[in-house]
């Protein structure tokens, strides 16, 4: 049962750093769709989502080697950390040595500076926020979250709104806070006694390496899956449309918040757990619990999607909300995709993540040449959740020789019919009345299918609650 509080526990402190983090980034949406155009916020996000292919690159994806590694207690702390600094200023300085080719053939006129600014700091960023979550500082971790939210929020409505500077303003507040993390990490953990030069260890080094370097070109087919459709639809609809598509993103964010706080916790617990005995039977108890805070969190976005977009966004993107319903569909099948491949992680069996990921980067350029042409933006949505869904498919046979987990087919198949019904209703022509109504019948069947959580939280807020008194 401490495996379980254990878990609960760790969820909850996580919860606290990122429900208000996430939340602030939400209630921004409106400043961003006032002051940006849809082309504007379309360019911000072609320029973030290559940030995030670019940063496992440049850093050989070293963090996630420092989490596993120095959860790992035959690796010292201050070796696996300043083995890892040591290769991400490496990967740094060479990505600069690109740099002067980038603006000799004109790539991003005007935005490269930002792009490379951003890359570097959260390369940094990333690596000390994993080591602080390793050493389970996970409340500083939390509280770094809520930090640079507050920071970034800050600055975006003083150089957006006061001062109007457009794109440079959002990029300034997204540099501003990473730096302000870094020094708030180094200087609140005191971060710096980690770094010993004499501690140099050239074959932890190597092993560090074999185990995140798989890791890189699982990344970029993670983000072929989560964002190479921004290009096609650039390319076959127009940076209006990815501006829009870029808008309904955030919707389904609320969602993310869920398999963002819960993912978080699962991977140290999931480390933790993995040489017991009865680790197939955590696995799969955890697995089901989580699958249901999905499907509820899901079907009840979708009960008040219109009503959230209509007080999120101005006019111009309202029309994002159709976007929305596949991309949470595509979240479920992502989420149910990264808890098996925290599978091989905890057996660092890191070359399964690459192989699956290859699979799902594969379907899903594929389904998004055919889709998105056939059927508009909507096409990047389904795409995304077809391609998910096959990695999560692959995943849960190939890790069965690491963990035997077991699903309840029933309850999933169930659910999906459920929430299938709900956004075909979305689609068609009813009152606002009606089309509540129904949304409100589909959504209390959704809780009774999934009781069982519901129980569970009962009971944790009831023995939580007599603790207390």
């Amino acid at each position: 049962m401490n495996k379980y509080k254990k878990l609960i526990g760790n969820s909850a402190i996580f919860a606290v750093g990122n429900l208000g983090s996430k939340l602030i980034l939400i209630f921004l949406v409106p400043l961003y769709t006032y002051y940006l155009t849809a082309v504007e916020y379309g360019t911000i996000d072609i320029i973030t989502t290559t940030s995030s292919l670019l940063l496992p690159i440049i850093s050989l994806s070293i963090f996630d080697a420092v989490l596993r590694f120095v959860m790992d207690k035959k690796y010292p702390n201050d070796v696996v950390f300043t083995n890892a600094l040591i290769i991400t200023i490496l990967g740094s300085i060479i990505a600069l040595l690109f740099y002067p080719i980038f603006v000799y053939f004109n790539v991003l006129s005007g935005l490269l500076e930002y792009m490379y600014t951003i890359l570097i700091i959260q390369a940094f960023q990333t690596m000390l926020t994993q080591f602080i979550r390793a050493i389970g500082k996970i409340k500083v971790y939390a509280l770094n979250g809520i930090i640079m939210t507050l920071v970034t929020a800050v600055f975006n409505i003083i150089f957006l709104v006061k001062y109007n500077m457009g794109i440079n303003g959002y990029f300034l507040s997204i540099i501003i806070a990473n730096l302000i993390s870094i020094v708030y990490l180094t200087l609140y953990t005191k971060i710096l006694s980690y770094i010993r030069f004499d501690k140099i260890n050239k074959k932890i080094t190597v092993k560090m390496l074999v185990y995140c370097i798989p890791l890189i070109p699982n990344a970029f087919m993670w983000w072929t899956i989560n964002a190479s459709n921004r290009y096609f639809i650039l390319f076959f609809v127009g940076a209006s449309a990815n501006g829009l598509f870029a808008v309904a993103n955030k919707i389904p964010s609320l969602l993310s918040i869920l398999n963002t706080v819960f993912f978080q916790a699962w991977q140290l617990s999931a480390i933790e757990e993995y040489n017991d005995e009865g680790k197939s039977n955590f696995y799969s108890k955890t697995f089901s619990y989580f699958s249901m805070i999905l499907f509820l969190g899901t079907s009840g976005i979708l009960l008040v999607l219109k009503f959230i977009t209509s007080t999120l966004v101005s006019n111009e993107f309202y029309q994002s909300w159709q976007f929305v319903p596949f991309l949470l569909i595509g979240i479920i099948f992502s989420s149910f995709s990264g808890f098996l491949g925290t599978n091989y992680i905890a057996a660092k069996q890191t070359g399964g993540v690459f192989r699956t990921s290859v699979i799902g980067g594969v379907v899903n350029v594929i389904a998004n040449i055919i889709f998105i042409p056939l059927v508009g933006t909507n096409g990047a949505g389904i795409s995304t959740m077809i391609s998910f869904f096959v990695v999560w498919v692959l995943r849960y046979y190939d890790t069965k020789k690491y963990i035997n987990m077991k699903l309840n087919v029933r309850i999933i198949t169930l659910n999906l019919l459920l929430i299938s019904i709900q956004i075909f209703i979305l689609f068609i022509d009813f009152t606002i009345f009606k089309e509540f109504f129904i949304e409100l019948i589909l959504f209390l069947l959704v809780i009774i299918v999934n009781r069982k959580i519901i129980k569970l939280f009962k009971q944790i807020i009831t023995t939580t609650v007599k603790k207390f008194v």
